[in-house]
């Protein structure tokens, strides 16, 4: 029988009120404050404390304040910057690219709710996955929905919502984001 934990990250119906995942959250929001806590410098965006949270394989850059559920789930490749007040709700993992740019106040969500209110009543939740590629910038404002696919190379305007998956090389804006540019970025 699996646990609460794999169904979240599985992206099955699970219990976000289980204790190992209240617990599990907590930590990441101790790690998170404290992080956030710090003057900010160059120096402290490569912090340790970020290591602790977040599976990377090289160097990567997280301008406070950051803030995320479990920090675990989210895998980060080399040279990726995520600029000011960028929040990843991760019940599922999230995946980001080498050499992407993530603007500010930037949000990426993992979290699904049933559309039923009597479902929604019985504290489950699950969770679809969000992959982001390689040489992706993301504009300030932006919002990643759970399921999305973003292509390498590509480009999303600042304020955008990212409802569905977009190709590479391509530029998209707007709410919900469209392909505007086939143009290779």
């Amino acid at each position: 029988m699996k646990t609460e934990k794999e169904k979240m990250i599985s992206g099955e119906i699970y219990n976000p009120a289980n204790p190992k995942l209240v617990f599990e959250r907590a930590k990441a929001n101790i790690i998170c404050t404290k992080y956030n806590k710090r003057s900010f410098n160059e120096l402290n965006m490569k912090s340790r404390l970020m290591r602790k949270l977040i599976n990377t394989k090289g160097n990567f850059w997280i301008k406070p304040p950051f803030f995320c559920d479990y920090g675990y789930n989210i895998f980060i490749e080399k040279n990726v910057m995520l600029n000011y007040g960028c929040v990843i709700l991760d019940v599922c993992p999230v995946k980001i690219g080498e050499h992407t740019l993530i603007g500010p106040n930037t949000h990426i969500y993992t979290a699904c709710h049933s559309l039923d209110y009597k479902e929604r009543k019985e504290n489950v939740e699950f969770g679809k996955p969000v992959i982001i590629g390689k040489n992706v910038w993301i504009g300030g404002n932006c919002t990643i929905l759970p399921g999305v696919t973003i292509g390498d190379n590509s480009i999303i305007g600042a304020g955008s919502v990212v409802t569905k998956n977009i190709p590479s090389g391509v530029i998209a804006v707007g709410n919900p984001a469209e392909i505007k540019s086939n143009k290779k970025c």
